[in-house]
């Protein structure tokens, strides 16, 4: 997989729809003639980029200047998030742009946007030339007998050199489309309560993002172009306007006054119920279901508005509300033509699939022949500032923990499972108080500035909330905060971490600026101004190694698909390098030595070898690479149906980032991974019993 699918994906998870939570951009009713809703800069965008310069210069961890690398760097990761497969400008666009790229520098400290207005006026005239192109291939006849592949590595091609070698390209991708539409199985269509055709579902898709990019107004195109600038510092520095700050703000917090709803553009212009908050105002009203398509949206009096190809941003801002009012929604059902308006009132709504969930089961026996009980925790994000709707108190990360290990102890769960492989990050203090209901005292983290001063965090309180065995399960996509944890669990050797090889690799710490606050110079200055998501500090564990790019590496590696897909720190575009500072004073526990982990390893190894399911996972694992390697894919028909059928490497991408956005459940379940897991608890649990005897007899 290359950085361009890295690229992809992370765009995925930026655009990924959640009303109560990150919006994906969708498209708005607006004059045809319109090519998009940019205007010249307004004196809010140009205050915005040069204060940005300032804060760039004078606070990033890097201390690099905004310079002429710094306008080849943004220039081309410009580009590259308008166009990330080459299928839009040509050659001669990038060299005619390519000559003006040295003046992106010097724009972004006075505040101008001239070239990066044109390269995306550009780019939208090449959507309208493509599209064009786009649906007359679709009605085109093609032959799918013939033996002809597509390249499917972008890293490995040149944009095309005209409009011929542009078309050439598309008529390759649209045969590709119209393979997989072709060969979705009934199972997927019906899923989808889809009845269009193969070729209506692509015109209808081109034709609704060309719709979606004309709502680009400036407020997007200055985002996306001041984090492109921002990139080339670091990959997780970027700007967000208004709008995506005040979504940023409500998921990290993880409430929200509003209806509770996963809401998501269609291809015919429509918004669509894509996932339903559990507990939410939607829930309990019961009547809009996912799959539900919304038509028209309406407040308490007055009349319903026509969201027919309406910016899901501005769908958001109708829907949501204070607690206690109501919003209508005119509701059209799957594969029924009649339209219905239901009234739900809004209230206030936890984002509790967000929030750390506890569950015990029984895996085996003991040494004593006792059953062994195991209490799993799911941490999805270190998350802080939400409040109880029961007693008013605040909720937090190791509230939330420390209540389920108390309630693991009551229950006498022997060991615990710790499972961070969907947590992306989040509090730093979350982190650190949640790693020192595991260790008595210490430092959890080392933290250096862009000055090279190094902070110890420490946990100061001497209570252990749990002192039995842990295991922490990890995974590429556990990254910064849990890193944080697994790095601190795994230096004093309190318990052992199993998953992928490594976490994910984000070693660094970033600092929300609200701009508004600095420019009026109040605390309590509004959002008009964004804010500048930007990197101050790197990470470093009690031992001195960064986990920037390298991760936590874990103790016994599990055979898994994402372990071998590039969504690592080190797969971006310029991550800050790895380095380390001095260890920190800290006193080992001792409950993990090399002689067990050794073991371990070495049972695991042999309950894979005779596990049918994971052998079949490994079998998996060997065709996702190797479709990866190829960088092709056939178009002949008989190819594609084989390969489709024995594994898509591209569906197994799309559905792993879509459960990372979504959760891919909504309680934990026990599978043959979570088992095996279990079973190495277990063993490490006997191991420590049978350690703790010997202590004794000797004594």
């Amino acid at each position: 997989m290359s950085k361009a699918f890295v690229t992809q994906a992370t765009a995925f998870l930026v655009f990924a729809a959640l009303v109560i939570g990150n919006c994906q951009q969708a498209c708005c009713q607006q004059d045809k003639n319109d090519t998009s809703k940019l205007k010249k800069p307004t004196a809010r965008d140009r205050e915005v980029g040069k204060l940005i310069s300032r804060l760039m210069q004078t606070q990033h961890l890097s201390k690099r200047k905004i310079d002429d690398e710094t306008a080849k760097r943004g220039f081309e990761l410009f580009v590259k998030r308008l166009d990330p497969i080459k299928v839009y400008f040509t050659q001669a666009d990038i060299a005619e742009f390519k000559k003006r790229s040295s003046n992106l520098d010097d724009e972004m400290l006075k505040g101008e946007y001239t070239t990066a207005f044109d390269i995306f006026k550009r780019f939208m005239q090449r959507i309208d030339e493509r599209v064009k192109v786009a649906h007359e291939l679709i009605d085109a006849k093609h032959d799918f007998t013939i033996q002809e592949t597509m390249q499917t590595d972008p890293d490995n091609y040149d944009f095309p050199k005209g409009a011929s070698e542009a078309r050439d390209r598309w008529r390759k991708r649209i045969k590709y489309n119209l393979l997989l539409e072709n060969n979705k199985s009934q199972s997927d269509k019906e899923k989808a309560n889809d009845r269009r055709k193969p070729k209506q579902i692509l015109k209808d898709r081109y034709t609704a993002f060309s719709k979606r990019m004309r709502q680009y107004d400036n407020e997007d195109v200055v985002e996306l172009f001041i984090s492109a600038m921002t990139g080339g510092f670091d990959p997780h520095t970027s700007f967000m306007s208004r709008a995506t700050y005040e979504n940023f703000l409500i998921n990290f917090g993880l409430q929200l006054e509003g209806i509770g709803a996963t809401l998501q553009s269609t291809d015919d212009g429509l918004t669509q119920i894509k996932r339903v908050v559990k507990g939410g105002p939607l829930s309990k009203h019961g009547k809009v279901k996912v799959d539900d398509k919304i038509v028209a949206v309406g407040q308490a009096e007055g009349d319903m508005v026509d969201i027919t190809w309406m910016k899901l941003d501005d769908v958001v801002k109708m829907i949501r509300g204070k607690k206690g009012t109501e919003v209508r929604l005119s509701v059209l059902k799957p594969n029924d033509n009649e339209i219905k308006t239901y009234t739900i009132t809004r209230d206030r709504v936890e984002l509790k699939d967000q929030a750390a969930q506890g569950k015990i089961f029984e895996a085996g026996k003991k040494l004593d022949g006792k059953p062994f009980k195991v209490g799993v925790i799911d941490l999805p994000s270190f998350y802080a500032g939400m409040r109880s709707e029961v007693d008013g108190q605040e909720v937090s990360t190791t509230k939330d923990l420390r209540r389920i290990l108390e309630d693991f102890n009551s229950k006498g769960v022997d060991s615990l499972v710790l499972d961070l492989r969907s947590n992306g990050g989040g509090s730093l203090l979350e982190a650190i108080n949640a790693t020192g209901l595991f260790i008595e005292q210490g430092p959890v983290v080392q933290v250096k500035d862009p000055f090279g001063r190094v902070d110890k965090y420490d946990d100061t309180n001497r209570s252990i909330t749990w002192k039995k065995p842990m295991v922490v399960l990890t995974s590429k996509f556990s990254a910064s905060a849990s890193e944080i944890l697994a790095g601190a669990i795994k230096d004093y050797n309190r318990g052992i971490i199993v998953g992928d090889t490594s976490t994910h690799g984000k070693g660094t710490v970033q600092s929300l600026v609200n701009l508004a606050r600095i420019i009026y110079r109040t605390q309590d200055a509004p959002n008009d101004f964004g804010a500048l998501k930007i990197t101050l500090q790197q990470f470093y564990r009690p031992n001195g190694d960064s986990t920037q790019k390298r991760g936590v590496l874990s103790d016994i590696v599990l055979p898994s698909v994402t372990d071998h897909m590039d969504i690592a720190e080190s797969d971006l575009e310029y991550p800050v390098e790895f380095d380390k500072v001095p260890p920190a004073d800290y006193t080992k526990v001792g409950k993990v030595n090399k002689q067990w982990i050794e073991s371990l390893r070495k049972t695991s190894a042999k309950r894979i070898k005779e596990s049918k399911r994971f052998q079949k996972e490994l079998h998996r694992i060997k065709l996702y690479k190797q479709q990866k390697e190829s960088k092709v894919v056939s178009l002949n028909e008989e190819k594609f149906k084989n390969r489709r059928k024995e594994f898509s490497a591209e569906e197994e991408d799309k559905k792993t980032i879509e459960d990372q956005v979504n959760g891919a459940s909504d309680e934990i379940k026990r599978d043959y991974y979570l088992d095996e897991v279990f079973n190495i608890a277990r063993d490490y649990f006997n191991l420590l019993q049978k350690s703790e005897k010997e202590k004794n007899a000797r004594k």
